[in-house]
């Protein structure tokens, strides 16, 4: 299902079709080849100092459906309901330290979030759909992956082919129904000064 941006100009289809969907195929599996694809893309995101402070941990339910279903199970129960057919989870973690210097880095979510995006761009590109959520338990996936104390757990993401929406169900399936808006460009864009809009 597209649910292309309504945009004022036109923008690259590939951003312009990515959207946070919640119907997922269960029978279709995302190949080795195409995570590592998701990944470099995620790799070549930019940071400060060329620092790279992310680190993610992936799970492929194929691959080892066990250690899929730890993964799944740090996510709160309004998300399992529907990522529950995607065959790839990723947690996202922030390094909170720059690695030359291992003083505090306050870039690091920011370029995170790059990297996640890119990661998001790309699977759009192959034809996946990819959504990030906050809606975890960052403790529990913490202590169940042995994650390091400098560096901060920031989102999960899921990924996977997508469902026909009829497949969806409850509030899952009234999300996916919504039309996708977003604020306009002048509330969040400004000329020369703050609040002053763009447009």
């Amino acid at each position: 299902m597209l649910k292309p941006a309504i945009t004022q100009v036109p923008i690259n289809e590939t951003i312009a079709n990515r959207w946070s969907g919640r119907a997922y195929d269960a029978s279709k599996q995302v190949s080795h080849e195409q995570i590592i694809a998701l990944l470099e893309a995620a790799r070549w995101a930019p940071s400060c100092f060329g620092d790279e402070p992310w680190r993610f941990i992936v799970w492929d339910k194929n691959a080892d459906a066990s250690a899929w279903q730890q993964g799944f199970e740090c996510l709160v129960p309004g998300n399992q309901g529907w990522v529950k057919d995607s065959p790839m989870l990723m947690l996202v973690c922030a390094d909170t330290l720059f690695g030359h210097n291992q003083t505090p880095n306050r870039w690091s979510q920011y370029d995170t979030g790059a990297a996640a995006e890119n990661l998001c761009l790309q699977a759009s590109h192959m034809g996946l759909m990819a959504h990030q959520m906050g809606g975890f338990n960052a403790d529990k996936a913490r202590e169940q992956f042995a994650i390091p104390a400098q560096y901060t757990p920031m989102a999960m993401i899921c990924v996977g082919y997508a469902a026909d929406i009829a497949t969806g169900t409850g509030e899952a399936l009234t999300r996916e129904m919504v039309e996708r808006k977003r604020k306009p460009l002048g509330e969040l864009f400004f000329a020369d000064s703050w609040g002053k809009s763009i447009v």
